[in-house]
């Protein structure tokens, strides 16, 4: 166990050490962020949308309960929000326990999609609903602001921080792997066009009512998420070199390829905007060819499941929840220590992950345009 934890804090150590000069084309002073996405950056919103709830040990690890993110702790947008020495987001939905929306707000749901819900879509606020419900937070900030004066300064943005704010977007993966319980890879490849221009309407929706800062992931390996590799590599042949489910990463990479080409477009079109676009995909997948390096024990192992080695899932025994299973009663308990794993549920990944990713963000060598040199602050995190 040293030797994961020395692992962690040298890595933690080298990125804390960076500081590097200001960047004109990217600037992390923002007086607030708007987040738009699904599970990766959801802090809140499905759990409070849907009145439903998290069961420990959701959260244990740095909230010490469920905080309505789907994971041990910190998601990759608590980190960056903590880079750029802003508060977590509170989700739009979520209305208990005063949340205070001055520095942005987040409009990400667990189990959104970018194109329109179906009726049994996991969750009802897609891309376009939060992009709806970001226009109806704006136009009642405007309002209240006009009504009040300075009041309410403490909880709500000012004006200017919807023209001078980061937009973020992490959002798709769930339309494509989704597409594969019902759909063939060519029909899931067929269809990303469609998503994108869902997408593109979106971002141009938000570009007209004056947002001009955009940062932009793009999918991860969906084949690698143990959820899918549970129902989609039964069959050793449908597994790549790293036991991860073959389709369903072409399937992403595709997916980043036309959406790399969409932000080209978008940078051409938008020329007073400034635009980044991350390769999440690039991240995630150096994380599970080399989880050892990084001080991790597995790459697709859950931490909190059921069914034990080498996968530790079971789709009908979620993290936290106790089930009936041929007779008898089941729990998806959490395991002894969520660094060794990449995996949190099956689907989400751990906070040591997420701190992974979040730091290989920040060096900017993965980054369109590419900031690697010009970092332009002290990452500051919380630990």
């Amino acid at each position: 166990m040293a030797s994961v934890v020395g692992t962690h804090v040298l890595a933690i150590s080298a990125v804390l050490s960076m500081v590097l000069s200001l960047s004109s084309a990217v600037d992390f002073n923002y007086p607030a962020v708007f987040n738009f996405g699904d599970s990766n950056s959801d802090t809140g919103g499905l759990i409070a949308g849907l009145g439903e709830e998290l069961n420990p040990p959701n959260g244990d690890t740095y909230f010490k309960k469920p905080s309505g993110r789907f994971c041990d702790g910190r998601l990759i947008v608590d980190f960056l929000m903590d880079a750029m020495d802003l508060p977590f987001l509170n989700s739009y939905l979520d209305s208990i326990g005063t949340p205070n929306f001055r520095r942005g707000c987040n409009f990400a749901a667990a189990g959104s999609t970018v194109l329109p819900a179906t009726a049994s879509a996991v969750s009802p606020f897609s891309f376009g609903v939060q992009v709806a419900q970001f226009f109806r937070f704006k136009e009642r900030v405007l309002e209240l602001l006009a009504n009040k004066g300075h009041k309410l300064d403490k909880y709500i943005p000012a004006e200017d921080s919807f023209n001078q704010g980061l937009y973020m977007f992490d959002i798709g993966q769930n339309d494509l792997a989704g597409a594969f319980y019902s759909k063939t890879e060519d029909q899931v490849v067929a269809s990303i066009p469609t998503i994108l221009l869902e997408f593109e309407t979106g971002i141009k929706k938000l570009y007209d009512q004056g947002a001009r800062r955009f940062w932009i992931h793009n999918t991860g390996p969906l084949g690698c998420l143990p959820q899918n590799i549970a129902a989609f590599g039964k069959d050793p042949s449908k597994l790549d070199e790293l036991g991860c489910v073959s389709s369903h990463n072409r399937a992403a990479k595709l997916f980043n390829l036309q959406f790399n080409a969409l932000y080209k477009k978008l940078q051409g079109q938008y020329t007073d905007a400034n635009m980044t676009y991350v390769d999440i995909f690039s991240i995630k997948l150096n994380l599970i060819a080399n989880f050892s390096r990084y001080g991790f024990e597995s790459p697709i192992t859950v931490c909190c499941g059921y069914g034990g080695p080498p996968l530790n899932y079971d789709s009908r025994v979620p993290c936290g929840e106790t089930k009936i299973i041929n007779g008898s009663s089941v729990t998806a308990r959490g395991c002894d220590d969520a660094t060794e794993y990449v995996s949190w549920d099956g689907i989400h990944y751990s906070e040591a992950a997420n701190l992974y990713v979040s730091n290989q963000i920040l060096t900017g060598k993965y980054s369109d345009p590419p900031f690697s040199d010009k970092m332009p602050f002290l990452l500051k995190q919380k630990f």
